[in-house]
């Protein structure tokens, strides 16, 4: 199975760690016959890579903190002895409850940190600090000195923190501009995965290139409740205890910070990704002002337009937008106009052609700005203007009122739709939203799915569905039948 974590990876043909201050040995390679690249060409990749380290390195720091969480155990007799244990030997059904049982565990975890400004702020990953004792964040400078940090604000969404330290002398990154990357280009990770374990605060260096821009996380188990969307990725290996350590380009400006890996052993593999800096600057903004991070809100739940689909709504081939699946009653949207299947084409005057693009700018945008938006809609360009709201902290405050089963929301299926979307189906209910990470995503179902089946009863239109909904049970494991086949949607365990 594959495996993904808050760590790097590297591709062992491209990529070399070494230690700081160490010299940096470059592979020669053959040109045709008998031909390499000069010596001196090797020597100048030498100095850059060391000037690197040198200039850099020394504002990477440790970070160590204990994070406590709660577990709850044993809330009942019949789980330690059975079900049928009342029942069997004094003829009751009943469970007598008891107060459930709470442990708390307490855990080490190492993670990195750049310190960005003199007066002693540290950009670090908030799955670094998440949790943490207060009293229990040790930080540790390459240079030996050893701080007790203090998280001055925190952002899980963008999984962003900043920690504070006092101290003199303290140096300081400078930041680059990553909307300036392009494929291919050097890049080197900073960080120190293993500085407590090896008692050593020198950070490690690794080399690699960048692999591809504007990857997203969102919709895997390691994107649960965060924004991983226009994510670098490199193959530059990114360690266990790397997150929150600083991605620079050749000229030692820090251009993202390390966040995560996907890997089949744990380990570095080649295929690591960086928060922009660009996306870190426009949070760090208000973390440390001691704010909390505000995003704007659409109240839309939104599909990428697929060719096939955006020739089914009449779209131009080649044309690029994002499609509105669904609209939450009393959201901005709503009040603005939008309606389901309509497709969005541009906000103030930018282009849009990805979901990301589209959640990114609309996140950026000032709650209470008005903005406009270019959309399409029976095969005319519309442009409406939206109030932004304020994104809700929980999902949950997201749905309002309308009504969710096990992660996903339904519709009734018209004629139009059907006809629209390809579907051959006359049958049944559409989806029209899924939540990521909940049973129905887990067990496959997408918006535009129609399910007519569910546990071998079957679905002719919404009464039906929600009758037979209404009577299953929270732990039951269901059988449903959509336009794609058989699934197993999962009870709560």
């Amino acid at each position: 199975m594959l495996k993904k974590s808050f760590c790097g990876v590297r591709r062992r043909s491209r990529l070399m760690t070494v230690r700081l201050g160490t010299i940096i040995s470059l592979i020669v390679l053959t040109l045709g016959v008998g031909g390499t690249f000069a010596s001196s060409s090797a020597e100048n990749g030498e100095q850059m890579f060391e000037k690197v380290a040198a200039e850099v390195g020394k504002s990477v720091v440790s970070i160590t903190a204990v994070q406590t969480q709660t577990v709850q155990y044993g809330n009942s007799l019949g789980q330690l002895f059975g079900q049928n244990f009342f029942q069997y030997f004094f003829g009751s059904p009943q469970q007598p409850t008891l107060k459930p049982r709470e442990r708390t565990l307490r855990y080490p975890v190492l993670g990195s940190g750049i310190i960005f400004d003199k007066r002693g702020y540290i950009l670090t990953n908030e799955h670094v600090i998440h949790n943490a004792d207060p009293d229990k964040i040790t930080v540790k400078l390459p240079d030996g000195r050893e701080f007790s940090g203090k998280v001055i604000g925190s952002d899980p969404r963008s999984d962003l923190a900043i920690v504070k330290i006092k101290g003199k002398n303290l140096p300081a990154v400078q930041f680059g501009n990553s909307n300036d990357l392009k494929v291919g280009q050097w890049v080197i990770a900073i960080g120190n995965p293993f500085g407590f374990l090896l008692n050593d605060p020198q950070p490690t260096l690794t080399v690699g290139v960048v692999s591809a821009l504007n990857r997203s996380l969102n919709g895997t188990p390691l994107g649960r409740g965060k924004f991983y969307e226009g994510l670098i990725q490199t193959d530059a290996a990114i360690n266990r205890g790397n997150s929150g350590g600083p991605l620079v380009n050749t000229e030692g400006k820090v251009i993202g910070i390390n966040v995560a890996i996907v890997s089949t052993s744990g380990g570095s593999e080649g295929i690591g990704f960086a928060i922009p800096i660009n996306t870190a600057k426009w949070v760090i903004s208000d973390l440390i002002k001691g704010k909390k991070v505000t995003y704007g809100w659409l109240g839309v739940s939104i599909q990428a337009l697929s060719p096939n689909l955006a020739k089914k709504f009449g779209l131009s081939p080649g044309q690029k937008g994002v499609l509105i699946a669904g609209v939450i009653s009393n959201s901005p949207a709503a009040k603005a106009g939008f309606k389901r299947g309509d497709i969005i084409t541009g906000v103030e005057g930018k282009k849009i052609a990805t979901t990301s693009e589209l959640m990114t700018i609309i996140g950026r945008t000032a709650v209470g700005k008005k903005v406009s938006v270019k959309i399409f809609r029976d095969g005319k360009e519309r442009v409406l203007t939206v109030k932004i709201g304020k994104r809700p902290s929980r999902p949950e405050q997201m749905v309002n009122a309308q009504k969710i089963w096990r992660g996903m929301k339904v519709q009734k299926l018209t004629e139009e739709l059907a006809k629209k979307l390809g579907l051959s189906a006359k049958e049944g209910v559409l989806v029209s939203e899924v939540e990521m990470g909940s049973p129905a995503f887990e067990a496959g179902l997408r918006s535009g799915n129609v399910i007519d089946e569910i546990n071998r009863v079957e679905i002719k239109n919404l009464e039906t569905y929600w009758k037979i909904v209404k009577g299953i049970k929270p732990g039951e494991d269901v059988l449903v039948h959509t336009n794609r086949g058989y699934t197993l949607i999962p009870g709560k365990k």
